[in-house]
């Protein structure tokens, strides 16, 4: 899927349909024989400005080492054609959409020679939905996300959202929830799907205890106010990030590094074959 032209034909498409979502890839392309259904989906829901070795980390540690004890897993890469707060800028949807296929191939490859799980499923879709909470009910009202129960009832399957702790805190910010703005609107994501949140320590967000202690806050009641549930706190799971001492890995810096031409260390940042495709298309040498 490096067809920038047919990508954006494909979007326009989407654009003006009636649809919510649209999975317009899926690696590999033909399932491997012995795989089966999948009983958890894991949803990472990112602007792919580029995505990078970060998002790599937190997909394949939710593939490996995430609490569902279900041996079938898929996993969903979803780019927001609308989005609550960005702009599609400084690079278009179309080659990030390219970018996100390129990420996928290396992610299925990685999974099999690293981590020793071969089948995995990895999706490349598009939502015009910007809200969490939209997003996980329009991927339950999709076919491809769904299981059949022992009475033969097609029914969704599980959702993990990989998040930063960044994105948790957006999550349950109620300005997003209009025009009541309680965090009410997320009580049918947290009674079916569970979130799971990387740590983003050292920055603007804190530190471990102060990550622990919003948690605890939603935990013992002190966002009932705003209509956050005790019980919800069962259903995010925080993980550890980048170790001490590890370069920060993001889409910003990444961008920073593109501006100056540099390859060796633009390399580190993001997987080769994604690396190599902003080296050659030339993307964010001239943009934030």
């Amino acid at each position: 899927m490096r067809d920038l032209r047919a990508i954006q034909r494909s979007l326009q498409v989407f654009a003006s349909s009636s649809q919510t979502i649209e999975i317009l890839r899926t690696v590999p392309h033909a399932p491997p024989k012995h795989s089966s259904s999948p009983k958890t989906l894991y949803v990472l829901d990112s602007s792919f400005n580029p995505p990078t070795r970060a998002h790599l980390r937190i997909c394949t540690s939710a593939l490996l080492h995430d609490r569902s004890k279900a041996e079938s897993k898929r996993l969903l890469l979803l780019l927001a054609t609308q989005n609550a707060d960005k702009a599609p800028k400084p690079v278009a949807f179309e080659q990030r959409l390219v970018m996100m296929s390129i990420f996928a191939e290396e992610m299925v490859k990685e999974m099999a020679a690293e981590g020793g799980r071969e089948g995995v499923l990895v999706d490349v879709g598009v939502t015009k939905k910007a809200r969490f909470v939209d997003k996980a009910r329009v991927i339950e009202e999709c076919g491809d996300y769904s299981s059949i129960d022992d009475e033969g009832c097609r029914k969704p399957i599980e959702q993990v959202h990989l998040t930063g702790f960044d994105t948790l805190v957006r999550l349950l910010d109620i300005k997003y929830y209009p025009p009541d703005h309680t965090l009410a609107p997320l009580e049918g994501l947290f009674e079916k799907h569970r979130v799971r949140v990387t740590r983003r320590t050292g920055d603007a967000w804190g530190g471990r205890d102060e990550q622990d202690e919003y948690i605890w806050k939603l935990q013992n009641g002190q966002m009932e106010d705003k209509g956050g549930k005790t019980e919800w706190a069962e259903r995010i799971e925080l993980v550890e990030g980048r170790k001490e001492g590890e370069e920060i890995v993001s889409s910003t810096k990444v961008r920073e590094v593109c501006k100056k031409r540099d390859e060796v260390h633009l390399m580190k940042l993001v997987t080769e074959g994604v690396g190599r495709w902003i080296f050659d298309e030339k993307l964010y040498v001239g943009g934030g």
